[in-house]
């Protein structure tokens, strides 16, 4: 990859459908959603004429619902955005919201030192439907993809999902509305972007990657890992069975408040011995704001004594990535603990 194209503008964006909401159609004989033509939907679209960016398509054949991403898809986003990534000022992706968030948080682990705009993107009507959310989140985000400075850089080198009017950091954000508009939040970290009548960039909170280096692609993750709620009256023996699963390597746990566990001596033994076998064990919050703090009370100064990594700020879908990234990478469980605790690409605050 020559890196002086990094800086070179190509007044192009690639659009990459790989299914959801916003390409569906209604069937007139069963009135069910089925996935259309994209390429032919957005030549109908009379709001593309006024874009000042080309736009060429890339189409998952067939389109997919996004119950159904997989770890394989995730490398063949990343492959497809390698293998063009010179030819195109930025990438958007069409996508279905219920796990847009893991998607997003994905990306932006499998895409070391993005330097330029990845945007997900989708709709909670169809696009062809009358008061659909679709048109204008998808120009909206072409806009964003191909929005660069004087100097020549992207505004926005990284992973994000827009949605409603909203720019957010995509290992940030949560889907946090089923029916309306606005599906999707960062609850522990500002708007990149809040777009209006113009856009409203906060510089300060995007990231600053090395645009003097190449992107470096991952395709590899490693699944092996569980998420495993707390909640009042947990049993011993269904917790065993799950921890003590052979192919087992990290555990995201998600606790009460802000870090807190009940102090059972049996869960902590099982956590304990779940570490020592190499098991990265990561504690987040079940709320959606706020941050784990391990040892601010004694229910959690128990975990932290137990060899539980603390997962700050970050939300479960980043949490539940960045282990099957970090597990690819690396063996030994240490290393893995160790980045736990690090900021890679902004998905914690430390």
């Amino acid at each position: 990859m020559n890196n002086d194209n990094a800086k070179a503008r190509h007044n192009k964006v690639l659009l990459i459908y790989t299914g959801g909401t916003i390409g569906m159609g209604r069937n007139p004989q069963t009135d069910a959603l089925e996935p259309l033509n994209f390429e032919h939907l957005i030549a109908n679209l009379p709001e593309f004429a006024y874009l000042k960016t080309e736009i060429d398509t890339y189409q998952f054949t067939p389109p997919i619902d996004s119950s159904d991403m997989s770890l394989r898809r995730w490398a063949q986003l990343v492959r497809i955005i390698h293998d063009s990534y010179d030819s195109y000022d930025g990438f958007v992706i069409l996508h279905g919201t219920d796990t847009m968030a893991y998607t997003a948080s994905a990306l932006s682990f499998m895409m070391e030192n993005l330097t330029k705009p990845v945007i997900l993107t989708g709709s909670q009507l169809p696009i062809g439907q009358l008061r659909t959310d679709g048109k204008e989140n998808l120009v909206t985000s072409i806009e964003l993809a191909s929005a660069y400075n004087d100097d020549g850089h992207a505004i926005v080198p990284e992973v994000c999902i827009y949605f409603s009017g909203r720019l957010l950091r995509g290992n940030r954000s949560t889907k946090e509305n089923a029916d309306g508009f606005n599906a999707f939040n960062s609850f522990n970290y500002p708007h990149l972007c809040e777009a209006g009548v113009e856009f409203n960039f906060r510089h300060h909170y995007i990231l600053k990657p090395d645009f003097s280096k190449p992107m470096i692609p991952h395709y590899a993750m490693d699944p092996n890992v569980v998420v495993f709620s707390l909640f009042p009256g947990v049993q011993e023996n269904i917790v065993r069975h799950v921890l003590e699963a052979p192919e087992l390597r990290g555990i995201v746990m998600r606790s009460f408040g802000s870090g807190n566990a009940p102090q059972k001596p049996w869960l902590r033994q099982l956590l304990k011995d779940a570490t020592k076998r190499g098991v990265t064990v990561v504690n987040i919050s079940q709320c959606v704001a706020g941050c784990v703090k391990m040892g601010r009370y004694e229910a959690s100064y128990q975990l932290k004594d137990a060899g539980i990594v603390s997962g700050y700020d970050c939300t479960v879908e980043s949490a539940v990535t960045k282990l099957m990234y970090l597990q690819a990478r690396y063996s030994d469980c240490h290393t893995i603990r160790y980045l736990m605790n690090k900021s890679l690409c902004g998905e914690i605050t430390k």
